[in-house]
């Protein structure tokens, strides 16, 4: 589906952890007649928005599969339409918001989805600049597969981080190219003043998980643990083999003592033979 007037722009959000200070979002707006299927009730599009590191560092999303973070992450964004008549008053509400996350890492091939976005960043390399976007299809952003994804209850990654969101974080990844990587890191500028500041690392860091529950549409195949745990659990297991060497050491041991003992225990007596005539 073709989506038409839309419209880039760089916001500021407040941002809070070890002080406040000022942020940037870059986002698109998307029309309602983009909708998601598939959930309870019916959630229409409202906007979309990136997150990104800097160049050299590894990390960027918001979002961790097996530890692993990718170089920018998507966020497309939708509301209970038919609850709440906003997106600023469902994302005050359980569930209110659904929201599709996108893990982005580099490939070898420019990508032409992002490219949409990607080549009007330089018009809009301040705050509160806008521009028009001319129409293109939202599905060329996400992964080729859509089958596999979890799913969770949780918050906005962004002040006042309202616990409002239904996410669906995608397995797969979109791909984009270094050079395309390196201009969302480099053409936003969270200063005016010269010299200018790159905007960068405007992601939230990983969240303790809060005994939320996380479905999954698939059986995860790959590592189930942690680096941390899984060198645990490898100690735990060399323990448990030693201890029950051990263990079968000294059974061995007592049943070979009692063994010697019964032989010490036995008398061999000489019987001399007797012949009568």
């Amino acid at each position: 589906m073709l989506f038409f007037a839309l419209l880039l722009e760089v916001t500021w959000i407040l941002a809070t952890g070890g002080g406040h200070h000022w942020t940037y979002e870059v986002q698109l707006s998307l029309p309602p007649t983009l909708y998601l299927g598939g959930l309870p009730r019916k959630y229409v599009a409202a906007q979309l928005h990136l997150h990104w590191g800097q160049k050299g560092s590894p990390g960027g999303s918001e979002h961790q599969i097996n530890s692993e973070a990718t170089a920018a992450e998507l966020h497309i964004v939708h509301y209970d339409s038919e609850s709440y008549d906003s997106l600023s008053e469902a994302a005050q509400k359980p569930q209110g918001l659904a929201v599709l996350g996108i893990l982005i890492e580099v490939g070898e091939a420019e990508n032409p989805g992002y490219e949409h976005i990607l080549s009007h960043l330089h018009e809009i390399s301040h705050k509160d600049q806008k521009t028009s976007v001319p129409p293109f299809s939202v599905r060329e952003l996400l992964p080729p597969q859509l089958d596999q994804f979890f799913r969770y209850n949780g918050s906005l990654t962004t002040p006042p981080c309202y616990q409002s969101v239904l996410w669906t974080v995608f397995n797969r990844r979109a791909q984009i190219s270094v050079g395309q990587l390196e201009r969302l890191q480099q053409t936003l500028f969270s200063t005016e003043d010269e010299p200018s500041e790159a905007l960068v690392q405007n992601y939230r860091a990983p969240q303790p998980l809060n005994q939320r529950t996380i479905f999954a549409s698939f059986v995860p195949v790959g590592p189930m643990y942690t680096t941390g745990e899984m060198l645990s659990l490898g100690v735990g297991i060399l323990l448990g083999c030693l201890c029950l060497l051990l263990a079968v050491y000294f059974i061995a041991r007592k049943i070979r003592r009692k063994r010697l003992g019964n032989r010490k225990s036995v008398v061999f007596t000489s019987a001399r033979a007797t012949t009568e005539t």
